[in-house]
């Protein structure tokens, strides 16, 4: 992979992602839930942030675009249909646009579901995909303003990447989703040797994300719905369960 990605925690348990190209030394932030943290961070390696992506509007994704923007003149590109709810924006960009870090180039998605709106990176050549809420390890975004077709069609699609595609997601949900998941598929074998794996790292203090597309298609119940219906009886026992 070329890219370098520094993962940097913020608020409770999100994961900020800091990328970037060697080739040209360009750096981008994906969803900067605070400013200061990936500012600390892109310093301390000597990195210039030029650009924020954003793949939804809520404040744990955006709430470091304009301190960011003051402090590096970078640029920042988000979901068009999310706009008006992105007001520090300079591109909009939908479905099948390109968007540029040096010498690479990711396409962007709509996975609509969590937000109206919402979209991911796909940098194809790095086998690497931002996803901000849509897909978890072992789990997927809630239902806030979308469907359970909606969720199970992005399930389906990101499926459908190669199984070494490295998925990075923006929250530290892996340890609850794995509980949800064991109870949901008490008789899957890899949701338990990964929840084994899962609680191990946590109690080290270690992060689990990222995850890959294969580990994911082995052990998420939500990708693994057989239709629509089931993904959201599973959403739903997910959000009332205390397990």
């Amino acid at each position: 992979m070329t890219l370098e990605i520094v993962r940097v925690p913020a608020l409770s348990d999100n994961y900020i992602w800091l990328v970037r190209e060697p080739g040209s030394g360009e750096t981008m932030v994906i969803d900067p839930a605070a400013a200061e943290p990936v500012l600390a961070a892109a310093e301390a390696r000597g990195w210039r942030i030029t650009q924020t992506w954003n793949t939804h509007w809520h404040p744990d994704h955006t709430g470091g675009n304009a301190a960011i923007k003051d402090a590096t003149g970078c640029a920042i590109t988000g979901p068009a249909a999310e706009a008006a709810r992105i007001p520090t924006l300079d591109r909009q960009v939908r479905e099948g646009d390109r968007v540029r870090l040096g010498a690479l180039e990711a396409e962007v998605l709509e996975v609509p579901a969590h937000t109206a709106g919402h979209i991911a990176y796909h940098f194809a050549s790095e086998r690497v995909i931002f996803v901000g809420d849509t897909l978890f390890a072992m789990g997927c975004g809630r239902l806030f303003e979308g469907t359970a077709e909606q969720m199970f069609a992005n399930m389906q699609r990101l499926a459908a990447l190669p199984a070494d595609t490295r998925v990075y997601c923006s929250h530290e949900y892996t340890l609850s989703n794995g509980r949800y998941a064991l109870a949901a598929e008490p008789d899957n074998d890899a949701i338990a040797r990964r929840m084994a794996d899962v609680s191990a790292a946590r109690e080290r203090g270690e992060a689990t994300v990222p995850t890959t597309i294969g580990l994911e298609r082995a052990t998420n119940p939500f990708m693994r719905a057989r239709d629509a219906v089931q993904l959201a009886e599973r959403r739903a026992a997910k959000d009332t369960f205390r397990g």
